[in-house]
């Protein structure tokens, strides 16, 4: 094919060996087409072939979940090209910013006319079960020596940043994580996230290769996703008791909507699921009880981009629910001034830097690398059996005019545990307390939401507690450009969108305090302040 470094793909070695072994066992799965290992090793080699005739370099993928989507990324490995997945939630304006920092030549896509009056694309072509746009006005981009996949985070601000990663990267994390969940012997694993998102496509269908099961690739339209942030609970549900998969992949709060459907509409999860992951964000340890009892056996992780995906992991056997469970094999995890750092496979740059300075490390702007250790820009700690606890982002912290250090993600983890509050904002920086922003379900009675922050604030030292609140006009959306691609707010435009709210917050005078719970008032640690 070529003799590009990147071009020796671990994946397809693996993928080649359980071909050769199960050539008929099923490897891919979708809607309207499915795959067994032997034709889904025929079917990529297929691909690289026509992508190396066009002699590309750098291809894009617009794409709808389904096998086409995981056969281009594989193709792409084995022609030695770089893919630059691009999200379905992207603005035009991100996707314009993506297409042209990354150098593009081509763009596949399910989804041509999208793009039917976009400037710079010559004439379309049919390829691979998709159209092939080739980017005509595109200068070429200078990339890290074997950049295999540019994955875009939002990071903290609404340009996408470009996370230029190995082959290699991406295979030490779903072989370590396939080393893991061996014992559990899951056979199946439903792709429920965006394939776009790299959680998905290296821990979900990699890791599913690699332990020799059938990846299930359902299009987003039938697992209920529409726009950038809505989901239909109810088809999501059909979805998985149609397919009855042993394994998941859940942001919290789609964890959160599954349990809302236990409770409200009776809905119960399918005996099959035997590992269910989430992450993404921090999830309370009571929701994820809850879970457990409900049926869904959730176990909270953690990691980013920069490492390739998942670093931390709970897993039968080893659970602490409310941490991100221990170091995965392939990494290592530390604590510096209260940073978690990360040594092990990691990027090899950010796209438009130079390929030797991969620095910032964290989506979210971390402190860069330093000594092979990756600083992520999150806080947290190690308790005594070596599980890592998640408390907050660094550069969120809120300081108080009293100078207490409060991690608003604490807060908003245990409001967010109410059914009713569908989003939250805490606020408190430079000021005497800490009020919060919250978007709520449409028939919300207003005295449950405050009986459900005074039930909260009375687990919650004085400084932390929520003295007011007001409700958001509208939902937080990624496309509205307060949501990073992960469902995280962007709370520096979220204060600026809502200032007046947040100012009418502080002109009325705190209430008075209830007195701090006995173990609070004793002293003991809290993981949601520094001192």
């Amino acid at each position: 094919m070529t003799d590009n470094p990147h071009a020796h793909s671990p994946l397809l070695q693996s993928l080649r060996a359980t071909a050769e072994t199960y050539p008929g066992r099923a490897a891919l799965l979708g809607d309207h087409e499915g795959f067994t290992y032997g034709e889904l090793m025929q079917e990529v080699t297929a691909i690289a072939e026509a992508i190396t005739r066009r002699d590309l370099q750098v291809v894009g993928l617009f794409a709808n979940n389904g096998p086409r989507w995981l056969l281009v990324d594989l193709a792409c490995q084995l022609a030695g090209v770089t893919l630059v997945p691009l999200p379905g939630f992207f603005s035009p304006q991100q996707l314009l910013h993506t297409l042209v920092t990354s150098g593009l030549q081509a763009l596949l896509t399910d989804m041509p006319d999208y793009f039917a009056d976009a400037p710079g694309f010559g004439p379309a072509e049919a390829f691979a079960g998709m159209t092939l746009l080739p980017c005509s006005q595109v200068q070429p981009a200078k990339l890290p020596a074997e950049t295999a996949k540019i994955t875009f985070t939002s990071g903290s601000t609404g340009t996408p940043r470009g996370v230029c990663l190995s082959n290699a990267t991406q295979f030490a994390t779903a072989e370590a994580l396939a080393e893991c969940l061996a014992p559990l012997r899951c056979a199946t694993h439903m792709c429920l996230l965006p394939l776009a998102t790299l959680l998905e496509n290296v821990a979900g269908a990699y890791t599913c290769w690699l332990l020799g099961g059938t990846a299930l690739v359902p299009g987003l339209e039938r697992l209920g996703f529409s726009g950038s942030s809505q989901l239909d609970m109810p088809r999501l549900c059909a979805c998985i008791d149609e397919h009855q998969p042993d394994s998941l992949i859940l942001l919290p709060q789609i964890l959160k909507s599954l349990l809302e459907q236990v409770d409200n509409s009776g809905w119960q999860p399918p005996v099959s699921l035997r590992f269910v992951a989430v992450g993404g964000g921090k999830v309370s340890a009571e929701l994820l009880r809850e879970a457990t009892l409900m049926g869904l056996p959730v176990y909270e992780g953690y990691g980013l981009s920069e490492c390739g995906s998942v670093v931390a992991l709970n897993l039968p056997g080893a659970v602490r629910e409310g941490t991100a469970g221990k170091p995965l094999p392939h990494c290592e995890i530390s604590l510096r001034n209260g940073e978690v750092v990360v040594r092990g496979p990691r990027y090899l740059g950010y796209l438009g830097t130079q390929p030797d300075s991969a620095e910032g490390g964290g989506s979210d702007d971390g402190d860069g690398c330093e000594d092979g250790w990756l600083a992520t820009g999150d806080l947290g700690s190690r308790d005594s059996d070596g599980f890592l606890h998640i408390t907050g982002r660094k550069k969120n912290i809120l300081i108080s005019t009293y100078g207490r250090n409060i991690s608003p993600e604490w807060i908003e983890s245990e409001l967010l545990r109410s059914q009713q509050i569908l989003q939250c904002v805490v606020v408190g920086d430079a000021r005497p307390y800490c009020s919060a922003l919250l978007f709520v379900r449409p028939d919300t009675d207003i005295r449950q939401i405050d009986d459900w922050i005074a039930t909260v604030n009375g687990g919650l030292p004085d400084y932390a507690r929520i003295q007011h609140w007001a409700l958001l006009p509208e939902p937080l959306t990624f496309s509205g450009g307060l949501l990073t691609a992960n469902g995280r707010p962007r709370r520096d435009p979220i204060a600026r969108r809502y200032a007046q709210i947040i100012e009418n917050l502080y002109r009325i005078p705190p209430k008075t305090s209830s007195p701090s719970s006995p173990a609070l008032a004793a002293g003991a640690p809290n993981p949601g302040v520094t001192q």
